[in-house]
């Protein structure tokens, strides 16, 4: 079948809307309608090189959407459920799943090759060159085929183009707080970014019980979001967050930071380790260039104060057991969704979309495909 998606061609192009050939589902896979698709930044990462998967490759990894049909040995999903995608497979048996560390999954380590889990492709040009889905997915088409170890079942009531967002930047940003970073009440969490992860992060450490929950960006609209969204304090500036913190906490400084910015550098992560108490944690997980050495830390502070840097991947929680976990708690109004999506696009505005993203306007800009 033929389906319209966005591709990136190489390091540094745009994104490219353009028709290609679809394969049906083969043994364990699914064929998905999506319903919508968010505007995560990692996909810009693959734009600047900071990461570098298999080109050419179409887009997205935070999707929704309905199966329309079932390959062979699927047993799980059936035609007409409804499902989020996990941007990380799991596949439950290797020794990062059997352990309780799925988001590790060995299956992870293809996500930017774009192939699926037999080591071959589903999307092909007219002229029949294979095209990788980025995370084993592809979510910047209107239909593709991925592994069922991707899909995740939801009730058919709940809205695809809000829930979409689960399938990275909620749990990512939740979990960084709730998993990673460990978040207790009475807590004081200093978050430093707020875009679509970092967002998440607020409300992670709010409903986990966080005193003082300080979010850091230099964007007035994001510091306004955040305070509506679970944070007791914003600065612009990570110099501003420190003193307020010192102010908030007598001294004693943060228990936890956390680090969500577009692109992590050595200062960001310098500074949110002289923010933190003593035996406090730094969880990074935002993404720098995969090349260069960008933490850079007294080393003697770290022994002698017992700091710790912990990095987050998927918030370091469970996709399977967390994507419903969040669904659950946007049905009952403790997570908010809706108010995360600041500005929809067709799949043609996608370049607009994350040129709006670069420029602060966006908590998270969303692809919306229509009723799926």
């Amino acid at each position: 079948m033929k389906t319209k998606a966005a591709i990136m061609r190489g390091t540094g192009q745009d994104w490219e809307v353009t028709e290609l050939e679809l394969d049906p589902p083969k043994v364990g896979e699914v064929l998905v309608r999506f319903a919508a698709s968010g505007l995560c930044h990692s996909d810009e990462h693959v734009r600047t090189g900071d990461l570098t998967p298999r080109f050419p490759i179409v887009g997205g990894h935070e999707g929704a959407g309905v199966i329309q049909e079932v390959g062979p040995g699927v047993t799980r999903l059936k035609a007409g459920d409804h499902i989020v995608c996990s941007f990380l497979p799991v596949c439950g048996h290797c020794r990062w799943c059997s352990t309780g560390k799925s988001n590790l999954c060995d299956l992870g380590a293809t996500i930017l090759d774009g192939c699926l889990t037999d080591g071959t492709y589903r999307f092909h040009t007219a002229e029949g060159e294979d095209v990788g889905g980025m995370c084993m997915l592809g979510t910047f088409s209107e239909y593709a085929t991925v592994s069922e170890l991707s899909c995740v079942k939801i009730d058919d009531d709940v809205p695809l183009e809000k829930v979409a967002l689960v399938g990275c930047g909620v749990p990512t940003g939740w979990g960084s707080a709730v998993h990673a970073a460990a978040v207790e009440p009475g807590d004081t969490i200093v978050i430093y970014g707020i875009g679509g992860i970092g967002i998440n992060s607020v409300q992670g450490a709010a409903l986990a019980g966080a005193r003082n929950v300080v979010a850091v960006d230099p964007v007035a609209f994001k510091r306004e979001s955040a305070e509506q969204l679970g944070a007791t304090h914003s600065c612009a500036t990570a110099g501003d967050a420190a003193l307020l913190i010192h102010e908030l906490t007598r001294g004693v400084m943060a228990d936890k930071a956390i680090i969500t910015t577009g692109t992590v550098g050595t200062e960001v992560v310098t500074d949110a380790f002289n923010t933190i108490r003593k035996g406090g944690t730094v969880v990074v997980t935002g993404l720098g260039d995969l090349v260069s050495n960008n933490i850079q830390i007294n080393s003697s502070m770290l022994t002698l104060m017992e700091k710790r840097i912990q990095g987050s991947l998927f918030g370091s929680g469970d996709p399977f057991h967390d994507i419903p976990r969040m669904v659950e708690l946007y049905r009952s109004g403790d997570l908010k969704l809706d108010e995360l999506i600041t500005t929809t696009y067709d799949l043609e505005q996608i370049n607009q979309g994350y040129q709006d993203m670069l420029d602060g306007k966006n908590i998270r800009g969303l692809i919306v495909y229509g009723s799926a």
